[in-house]
């Protein structure tokens, strides 16, 4: 297909490649929003079906409808530019063209192709083999909506207990997931998002939204968390830990942290008031003891460069336009909703226990608070 060529509908049909949809489907309920998943693959769906269960429905009359085709990788014939990583990434994982009525998407490494348009919802290739791609492209659709509805998007994890939401934000590899995980072993505490924070004022009070994924991590997490060992077996752990440090937690595996198999039912949220955020900004080769410091954000508003986020590549404007590469992000509608939220930063040398600890007492001395 030559690019002056392309339209939506070829475009679809190329991606269909004729392949006949089972009769099965897969409704996910999202907080303000409905989608439906299709697939010619029953294998697919009922994987799907599995890693979303916690936010699957019966089928809405108004939904957002996915289709993944799982097929050999989609050579279309054209030419994809690489889209640009954000600071701190480094090699090639996304390129992209766009055309007139859409975006088409395509993952370096796997050959996965998404088309991303207002009519058409499309992921083609690999699918079972590159599942956590197609996770990655329907939660997307949400993360969308959300932007279009005026919720910014953030860098960060978030944990809630008894309604109150604090936030952990840094740069990627820098402990968002390991102390997350580290909290969840308080019995009332409630994992709200991993990696994906969106955050909007309402009626003068900031809410924080998640997205129904599951946090991936890295060994590092896993051989440091007794709660989170059964991930890998023994001897592989054992094996891990003989690693140096630096090389352990820099290890580019990932395994999913199944909440509700690892700490029980009823410990993921959608919702709640933000009421801190915790910036982690330490190291494993400090020789300071930890430490934790309220700021006033606008005073060091460079440390938004760890909260704010790229909407990334799928992401299409109420306009009609999709998001580009060379956008810079905004600080100020940032700073707006964040003014009357406390942040904090950790510094220092890494010390898991001694932060989650620190982060229960703000639990505490919110529930106080509220009591007054």
């Amino acid at each position: 297909m030559k690019a002056g060529e392309m339209n939506i509908d070829r475009v679809v049909l190329e991606l269909l490649g004729g392949h006949e949809l089972s009769t099965q489907t897969v409704a996910l309920a999202l907080p303000g929003l409905n989608l439906v998943i299709r697939s010619n693959s029953d294998q697919l769906l009922q994987s799907l079906e599995h890693y979303f269960r916690h936010v699957v429905s019966s089928p809405a009359e108004e939904a957002i409808e996915i289709i993944a085709i799982e097929c050999q990788p989609v050579d279309l014939g054209i030419e994809f530019m690489d889209w640009k990583r954000e600071p701190g990434k480094t090699g090639r994982k996304d390129s992209y063209h766009d055309f007139p009525g859409g975006r088409l998407v395509r993952k370096v490494r796997t050959g996965m192709v998404f088309l991303q348009s207002s009519a058409y919802v499309i992921a083609a290739g690999p699918c079972l083999r590159n599942d956590n791609q197609v996770i990655n492209f329907i939660t997307s659709q949400y993360m969308n909506w959300l932007q279009q509805q005026g919720w910014l998007i953030c860098h960060a994890s978030g944990m809630v207990k008894h309604g109150n939401c604090l936030a952990m934000a840094g740069l990627s590899g820098g402990g968002k997931s390991t102390l997350m995980l580290k909290l969840m072993d308080d019995p009332d505490m409630v994992f709200l998002t991993n990696d994906r924070l969106f955050i909007k004022s309402i009626d003068g009070v900031v809410h924080a939204r998640g997205i129904p994924k599951l946090p991936r991590i890295n060994p590092g997490t896993i051989v440091h968390n007794p709660a989170l060992h059964a991930l890998i077996p023994a001897e592989q752990r054992e094996a891990l830990l003989r690693l140096p440090v630096d090389d352990l937690w820099h290890l580019e595996e990932k395994y999913d942290a199944d909440i509700e198999s690892l700490y029980g039912p009823d410990r993921i949220g959608h919702e709640a008031l933000l009421s801190g955020f915790m910036i982690l900004d330490w190291s494993r080769n400090s020789s300071v003891p930890l430490s934790v410091d309220r700021v006033d954000i606008r005073e060091q508003p460079g440390l938004l460069d760890a909260i704010m986020k790229s909407p990334g590549p799928f992401y299409l404007y109420p306009d009609g336009n999709f998001h580009q590469d060379s956008a810079s992000l905004q600080m100020e509608p940032y700073l707006e909703v964040l003014q009357d939220i406390k942040i904090y930063v950790a510094r220092g040398r890494i010390d898991f226990d001694a932060l989650a600890e620190y982060c229960l007492d703000l639990f505490l001395q919110k529930e106080g608070n509220h009591g007054k």
